[in-house]
């Protein structure tokens, strides 16, 4: 007579791995960012139509090393689909959020009045490419650069369908990126014997 709305949601947290004897503080479990996310998740019956569960969690190494990597299996089950979407979305911000309080990536927004902007900018443009700035939805390293008070600018490569299989990028497209990060050094490099 009826069946269920059916998703599945895999996570994958990352953080930094350590020796947990020598150096824990220099670590990030990503298993702890994990378990937040699951204590955070409303599990089991919701209500008489809906259910969820996180069926598997696997991560770590050994006993003496900070995890660098926990990797969670969870489904949302429900007889309504407006129901099911919801806890979707719940379980995605629990995920995020359990992800933002154990410092993996934090967002950052570099003022469009940032020296570094324009000197990227200076940089595409003497290498005959038309700057345009985005955000972007994905983290980097720029994003841990900018957690230490580092400011670090993102430059796209010419990168085609990012993160899926027909992925690729041109040969052409990393020379060009080649010339514009030796431009942006030299900036860099006049910049810095002018200061001094």
């Amino acid at each position: 007579m009826a069946a269920p709305t059916y998703y599945q949601i895999e996570a994958d947290f990352r953080g930094r791995s350590a020796h947990s004897g020598i150096r824990p503080e220099k670590g990030r479990s990503a298993i702890v960012a994990a378990a937040k996310a699951v204590e955070a998740l409303r599990l089991g019956r919701i209500d008489e139509e809906t259910t969820a569960n996180v069926g598997r969690i696997e991560g770590g190494t050994a006993t003496n090393v900070v995890p660098a990597h926990c990797h969670l299996d969870t489904e949302v089950r429900s007889l309504d689909d407006g129901k099911a979407r919801k806890l979707v979305a719940e379980v995605v911000d629990a995920f995020s959020w359990a992800a933002s309080t154990t410092e993996t990536d934090h967002a950052y927004r570099i003022p469009a009045s940032d020296p570094c902007l324009a000197a990227a900018a200076a940089a595409l443009s003497d290498c005959g490419v038309e700057p345009i700035y985005k955000p972007t939805g994905g983290g980097s390293d720029a994003n841990a650069f900018e957690a230490k008070g580092f400011r670090c600018v993102n430059i796209a490569n010419g990168t085609e369908a990012n993160h899926t299989p027909d992925e690729s990028v041109s040969a052409a497209a990393l020379e060009l990126m080649l010339d514009v990060s030796l431009n942006l050094l030299e900036r860099a490099a006049r910049v810095g014997a002018a200061a001094a």
